[in-house]
């Protein structure tokens, strides 16, 4: 498979520069997998397609204020993004501009409140730091750090919050699992009422889930590992739902990955937590998803290609193609799509 089999016109004004309020009145095209049909509805509607006895499967990660913008030793401006924790102070990043961060130099945030020393160069081009503060790390996030935004968003986010989901507990994402952010408090208790299990499980987003593509053949194309858990109790309430009959929705393709990671060959979910590096694409065996719930995605990620996986390529491209011509919001804040 090349990546550009995976390609899609899409026109940068439908880019979601803001999210929409209330969150669920998102638009959503349900996609009906066994015949290809299409249905234009909005994302309240989604309890119209759930079931008594479902497990409604939720990442309950939550973003950390991990962009931050600081000035070099040198002089000149700096970007650090916080990927993943090493220790109390020491972090995997990317920093800008990477050619006058090597290890040894210095960036100083908030007056020198904070500063963050590179030490190594890691595989991805990234750099381990470690901060230098006085109190907590957290702490400091908390005052300097910026939510980190995706590039093709412009709009500067006027309360941190929307960029979370509601049921977000568990602080270490460098991006929020967009699909979840469609859901309000009085939906989720809707669809409790009807008898379906929200069940929570964790997967940090990092680099993995949103590093571009670069190789011409999909298959050269490394994922970059992301820290997933599923405890005991999310494992048998998927576990019972599935033994009576229910499906497995998925929210987010956070939630099919951290799910895939931890099932057996026989669709068994395990109570497992560790580093997942898996990598989704057409011909993969689904091992425990039914149905998914997500947003649309850039052109040849991996996030379109583990949609493909789940229904088709052609019939992708095809749903996102209707999503065009029906000028539906794309993206992080953009509109929800289901597929059943």
């Amino acid at each position: 498979m090349k990546t550009h089999d995976f390609y899609y016109d899409l026109p940068e004004e439908l880019i979601a520069q803001t999210p929409v309020e209330p969150r669920d009145h998102s638009r959503m095209l349900v996609v009906h997998r066994e015949n290809g049909r299409l249905e234009h509805r909005h994302f309240y509607d989604i309890v119209d397609y759930l079931r008594p006895g479902d497990a409604l499967v939720i990442n309950d990660t939550r973003v950390i204020p991990a962009r931050l913008i600081g000035e070099r030793a040198g002089g000149g401006a700096a970007e650090v993004l916080l990927l993943r924790q090493l220790g109390p102070k020491k972090w995997e990043t990317l920093v800008r501009p990477g050619r006058r961060l090597k290890p040894g130099a210095e960036v100083s945030f908030g007056g020198g409140r904070l500063v963050a020393r590179m030490l190594e160069t890691t595989d991805a081009g990234g750099r381990v730091v470690e901060f230098v503060c006085e109190g907590t790390m957290e702490a400091m996030l908390d005052e300097l750090g910026e939510m980190p935004l995706p590039p093709y968003i412009h709009e500067t986010l006027q309360d941190r919050d929307r960029y979370q989901t509601v049921y977000a507990r568990h602080d270490g994402s460098a991006a929020a699992p967009t699909a979840g952010l469609h859901f309000t408090p009085a939906l989720l208790d809707k669809i409790r009422a009807m008898g379906v299990k929200i069940v929570p499980v964790l997967l940090h987003v990092g680099l993995g889930t949103f590093r571009p593509v670069k190789a011409e053949d999909v298959e050269d194309h490394e994922m970059h590992s992301e820290y997933y858990e599923v405890t005991p109790e999310a494992a048998a309430d998927v576990n019972a739902a599935c033994a009576a009959g229910g499906r497995v929705v998925a929210v987010g393709t956070t939630s099919v990955r951290t799910l895939e990671s931890a099932s057996t060959d026989a669709g068994v979910l395990q109570a497992k937590s560790g580093w997942t590096s898996i990598f989704i694409t057409p011909g993969y065996r689904f091992k425990m998803v039914d149905a998914l719930i997500t947003n649309f995605h850039l052109p040849e990620s991996t996030l379109v290609m583990l949609v493909s996986a789940f229904y088709s390529r052609e019939g992708t491209l095809s749903a996102y193609e209707e999503a065009v011509r029906e000028k539906y919001r794309f993206f992080s804040f953009g509109d929800a799509m289901l597929l059943l």
